[in-house]
């Protein structure tokens, strides 16, 4: 099977970190370098062969999208962003993925499959799946200017303050996280995670105790929003929580 040749360009530091360890995961895959901006990253692609690049949008300088045009052979491009509303154009630019950050080794996964969809390799393996590579599950959240591990299992309840995310985890331990609450949920595994309220998502392993109107986790009383009772109640009885 062919080794996957990518290049990260980003100008965050702790965002390439990121990418930098997910790539080094998978067997497969083999970073040929790591640019913080893309005049930098013009010059790895005059000199390397690069099969699949990890490219952030707002740089200074030069933006993703503009490298992108300048290429005249392009590599497979995933962009990788803090904002969604580039969304449109940069499928436009026929990239295989849109990565939002923060991003979740699952979510990487799921996106670098697209490559094998696209170019197929003899004697090619099952899609790699982040449940058999990773052990212990996670997430990165941006919280005081850093990337910071969240592992899935120590999470109990996830809470929307205006444009932040609180994070309770075991322990009563807290972490705020300047996201939004579907953005997180997007990234979290359905079978775990519960959405009972547009402000609440509740990891389902941690439910002590429900009613039809609230929820106990560990030192948590958390409200069932009226539009999310039905399918809330039918999920922790299908589910058997209690």
């Amino acid at each position: 099977m062919k080794t996957i040749k990518c290049l990260i360009v980003d100008d965050e530091e702790l965002a390439r970190d990121v990418i930098e360890e997910y790539i080094n995961r998978l067997d497969f895959m083999e970073l040929e370098g790591s640019c913080k901006s893309a005049v930098k990253a013009l010059a790895v692609l005059n000199e390397k062969s690069v099969d699949l690049l990890f490219l952030d949008i707002q740089m200074p300088g030069l933006t993703g999208m503009q490298l992108m045009r300048n290429l005249s052979n392009p590599p497979e491009v995933i962009f990788t962003t803090a904002f969604t509303h580039y969304a449109l154009e940069g499928f436009e630019l026929e990239a295989l993925d849109y990565l939002v950050k923060p991003i979740s080794f699952e979510r990487f996964v799921k996106a670098v499959n697209r490559y094998f969809k696209i170019h197929p390799q003899p004697n090619q393996p099952a899609a790699a799946k982040p449940e058999t590579i990773a052990e212990e599950p996670f997430i990165f959240v941006k919280s005081d200017k850093k990337m910071v591990k969240v592992m899935l299992n120590e999470m109990v309840v996830l809470e929307s303050m205006r444009n932040y995310v609180i994070i309770t985890m075991t322990e009563g331990r807290e972490l705020k996280t300047l996201n939004s609450i579907s953005n997180i949920e997007d990234k979290l595994p359905e079978r775990d995670f519960l959405r009972v309220h547009r402000s609440f998502i509740v990891a389902l392993k941690k439910i002590d105790a429900y009613t039809p109107t609230l929820i106990q986790a560990g030192e948590k009383s958390i409200p069932i929003g009226r539009h999310y009772k039905e399918s809330v109640l039918n999920i922790l009885e299908k589910n058997n929580i209690i």
